[in-house]
């Protein structure tokens, strides 16, 4: 078993409780579809979940401490475990362990699998947003080859603009290191410049409007931003790859890093949702 997201969300721990084993609650902040009837069912399908077109859960425990499942994907039941645990009154823990995660299964798309840990942090992100109040992330439509999200900063667009063009507070927001050479040519790199020896390479650099990234065999991600009012609207677009096996595991990464970034524009001050695993 892996950790693979840790975080801190501002509810009381039977609030928390309830949404990870409540069907209309699931219904919000994970799937298009849930079915929960505990102890003896535990399911979540559809649209936004890996390999979601059956249930293929069966829950193996449920308790004060939280839930744990079997899941089945690409021909393997995996182990899935998200427990709770209060941090006073009002604020709770949320941990969620996976077994049958593979980094090189991620990078290579090669299984299903790799998806897990993009997929649980960006679950995990709109399970806190969702509790604290706040508008949801786009979550991964696994059914789609169109790999596009939109969504609202209320934050000005020349903030945002270079909160995504900035190494620190790229950083920052994500949750993990970013070396960003902010110019047509210059190196994107995954755990900063120093320690990356494959960047990406900015393509398009336009100042409060758009700001375009080549992943390689992954694609080329695009984030377009429109101001108005004091707010941006960013679409962000994933192109450029095989179709026959589309990046979600990155376009999950992607999209579980605009949780941060709302939260680092919306939330100043406060601490981003992800705890050290």
């Amino acid at each position: 078993m892996t950790v693979i997201a840790k975080a801190r969300v501002n509810a009381p721990i039977k609030q928390v409780r309830h949404a990870l084993t409540d069907a209309a609650e699931l219904r919000v902040w994970l799937a298009e579809h849930a079915d929960v009837d505990l102890p003896d069912r535990y399911a979540f399908w559809g649209r936004y979940t890996p390999e979601g077109d059956a249930p293929h859960q069966r829950p193996t425990r449920s308790d004060d401490a939280g839930v744990a499942f079997t899941w089945r994907l690409d021909g393997v039941d995996t182990t899935t475990e998200i427990a709770v645990e209060a941090e006073g009154d009002d604020s709770t823990v949320v941990t969620v362990d996976q077994s049958h995660f593979d980094f090189a299964e991620m990078m290579s798309g090669s299984s299903i699998r790799g998806v897990l840990q993009t997929f649980w942090a960006l679950s995990v992100a709109n399970l806190v947003d969702h509790l604290e109040g706040r508008a949801l992330t786009p979550k991964v439509d696994f059914t789609a080859q169109d790999l596009r999200a939109e969504f609202e900063v209320a934050a000005p667009v020349d903030r945002v603009f270079t909160s995504l063009t900035d190494s620190a507070q790229a950083s920052e927001w994500f949750g993990y290191p970013v070396g960003i050479e902010p110019w047509v040519g210059g190196r994107f790199a995954m755990g900063g410049l120093d320690a990356n020896p494959n960047p990406a390479k900015i393509l398009e650099l336009v100042p409060d409007a758009r700001f375009s990234i080549d992943f390689g065999p992954a694609g080329v991600g695009t984030w377009e931003l429109a101001g108005s009012e004091g707010k941006t609207r960013l679409t962000l677009v994933q192109s450029g790859f095989d179709t026959a096996n589309p990046p979600y595991a990155a376009w999950g990464g992607i999209l579980s890093g605009t949780a941060g970034l709302r939260r680092f524009h919306e939330l100043p001050g406060q601490p981003q949702v992800f705890l050290p695993v």
